[in-house]
């Protein structure tokens, strides 16, 4: 009668064992298919969503770091994330809109609806035009933090609304982003004031530096406005010539994402050195200078700093 009851108590316990990892295996099964799926156009959107959501989300970035998001072909991969999605964030401004209209094609393709699953971040942001069409958006309002922000706020607000068992987790995360971007900003604000007007010439190759030249008071000058347009022409080259010449700029920057061909030629031209590579479209390789927005904007001040000073 002992060992039958020895034996009843530990198929007992074993059985108790058994279903509480059963049990557990089941629930952590549960809770990861019930994370809401959130596709962003680009890795800038990704890192940000990241920032707010820590490991509360999936997310699945469409355009690869270093690749540029004006152009692009969906791969079969990327309608799959899309049309599985419970959010899609995209920059707006006629980013991933302009050129071949990617972003709509797909969206269309994956049955998606603006306002209800997809979201452009920069709902809020004053925009700025092109020159060569003053009817046509500028997209890249994030080089200016103060858009940045702005983008956060979005996103925070996007998430509270789909997810509002986590909304507190979710704006106390941004919070605590927004107080770091604030910062970094606000001693951007003043930073290149320092240096003489005439030598506050940012000379980059495509004019993505507009929102940003307005926020920390340089002056942007550029061979092409945009990278879906012609690239390096003639009189592309003939204009950024003539207004390096007549500035005091001691340097050139060159982008991370376009070929370095015109910006070369235009150095040769001017004799002057391509200080640095900075970022605009697109966030460096994980796990080196620039792979999150801070981190790409902490370098490209510094850097436009330096190279100016």
């Amino acid at each position: 009668m002992k060992k039958l009851i020895i034996v009843i108590a530990g198929l007992a316990a074993f059985l108790s064992i058994t279903f509480y990892f059963v049990s557990h295996q089941k629930t952590q099964q549960t809770a990861r298919t019930t994370q809401l799926k959130v596709v962003t156009t680009n890795s800038i959107l990704e890192d940000m969503v990241e920032q707010i959501s820590g490991n509360k989300l999936k997310i699945y970035s469409i355009v690869a770091r270093g690749t540029d998001p004006h152009e692009y072909d969906p791969r079969p991969k990327d309608i799959t994330a899309t049309t599985d999605a419970d959010i899609i964030f995209h920059n707006g401004l006629n980013l991933e809109t302009g050129g071949n209209g990617w972003f709509k094609k797909l969206i269309k393709t994956a049955n998606k609806r603006e306002g209800k699953e997809v979201f452009a971040v920069s709902k809020n942001v004053q925009p700025l035009y092109l020159t060569t069409n003053v009817k046509e958006r500028d997209p890249h309002a994030w080089l200016d933090l103060g858009n940045g922000i702005k983008y956060v706020k979005e996103i925070t607000q996007v998430l509270k609304d789909k997810d509002p068992k986590n909304a507190d987790y979710y704006q106390k995360r941004s919070d605590n982003y927004i107080v770091k971007l604030q910062k970094l900003d606000s001693e951007a604000k003043n930073k290149f004031l320092d240096i003489p007007e005439d030598q506050r010439l940012l000379v980059t190759s495509e004019g993505a530096f507009k929102y940003f030249s307005k926020a920390y008071h340089v002056t942007p000058a550029y061979i092409w406005e945009i990278n879906t347009e012609a690239q390096g022409t003639p009189e592309q080259m003939e204009n950024v010539l003539e207004k390096i010449n007549a500035s005091k700029v001691k340097s050139l920057f060159l982008e991370t994402s376009v070929s370095p061909k015109s910006m070369n030629k235009v150095a040769s031209e001017v004799g002057l050195p391509i200080y640095s590579k900075i970022f605009t479209d697109s966030l460096a390789k994980k796990g080196t200078d620039g792979d999150t927005y801070y981190d790409m904007m902490k370098w490209n001040l510094d850097k436009i700093y330096d190279g100016l000073k």
